[in-house]
């Protein structure tokens, strides 16, 4: 099954490219930087990486982003996931990035951005990797500051396709964020929202209903509401869903426990991404193969994880027909 899955061409549309910072390249750039960070080797902060919720995540997650100073960390950060996704056959990605955490650390916008679409352009060039950039606004700051962020993203706008949402979930409703969202809609931008990973399905609704997404990232908790279940599998609005990550913070206990094989028998469009890779424990092949190891998921249903992900993108639909032909022949 292992090589089945190298073999499936794939597509990973629920990834934040600061989440896929290796603890070896976070020491080698906070020395490069010197920058303080609060682990003494690869090993301890290794250790660190035992969460017990969400927030336990995000702590350490913006203190390793801290280290990420110039365009060439950026492009460094960037091009160190891209050469996984050759790895690992993933020949289309559409990548988070959270200028948030760099902005409000006197980061500029411009900085970011460049150094990130650098990497992406070099990929597509060298790798045959296509790839489309999705800004995400953090929950836990307010619509204000969502508002500025919107601004700064304009001038950049022919490199970012979307907009997301992320962050601590709980208490910080897709309702919070309805009036920004609704001014990126005018720009022409994709609207995408993290919802129903610990937000109950409520989230799920508001983002649908408010904040009018086109696709869910996670939306697992889908199935508190079997309307909201009904309703995704007619509209076939994608889930992203992102098993490791959701084992490791707890939203599931075990991986046997998942739901996703559950949710795609019901006719749901879901599909497997890895998050935030370097602290979950895998990239996108590990969690296909931590599924089919926990769910005893067959060739046909991992065929239909890697057609879903291509469905689900944002591509146009002559490159997804190519895409489903390619898994088609993988035997």
């Amino acid at each position: 099954m292992k090589n089945f899955i190298q073999k499936l061409p794939k597509a990973e549309l629920h990834l934040h490219i600061e989440g896929t910072l290796e603890p070896e390249l976070m020491f080698a750039l906070a020395k490069k930087n010197s920058i303080q960070i609060p682990y003494k080797s690869v090993q301890e902060l290794k250790q660190a990486y035992n969460f017990s919720s969400l927030q336990s995540f995000l702590d350490i997650y913006y203190a390793g982003a801290n280290v990420l100073i110039h365009e060439s960390d950026f492009f460094d950060l960037t091009w160190e996931y891209l050469l996984t996704c050759k790895e690992q056959n993933i020949l289309h990605v559409e990548i988070f990035f959270d200028p948030q955490t760099h902005t409000k650390r006197g980061i500029a916008f411009g900085t970011v951005i460049t150094g990130i679409t650098k990497a992406l352009e070099k990929a597509k060039e060298e790798l045959g990797i296509s790839s489309y950039l999705i800004m995400c606004f953090l929950r836990h700051l307010s619509e204000e500051e969502a508002f500025e962020t919107l601004k700064l993203s304009l001038p950049f706008k022919a490199q970012i396709l979307g907009v997301g949402l992320d962050s601590s979930e709980v208490g910080h409703p897709p309702s919070k964020f309805k009036n920004v969202f609704q001014a990126c809609q005018k720009e022409g931008y994709k609207i995408v929202a993290h919802a129903g990973e610990e937000g109950d399905s409520s989230y799920i609704w508001e983002a649908i209903e408010l904040l009018h997404v086109q696709r869910i990232d996670h939306g697992i908790r889908c199935e508190e509401d079997a309307h909201l279940v009904e309703f995704l599998k007619e509209k076939q609005i994608p889930l992203t869903v992102c098993p490791l990550s959701n084992v490791k913070l707890r939203a599931v206990s075990t991986m046997q426990e998942h739901n996703i094989l559950k949710l795609l028998h019901k006719g749901l469009l879901v599909t497997v991404n890895s998050d935030d890779p370097a602290y979950f424990g895998g990239y996108l092949n590990e969690n296909y193969l931590a599924l089919t190891q926990a769910l005893h998921i067959n060739k046909e249903e991992l065929k239909k994880l890697a057609t879903n992900s291509f469905k689900a993108s944002f591509l146009p639909q002559e490159r997804k027909e190519s895409f489903y032909k390619m898994i088609e022949n993988i035997h």
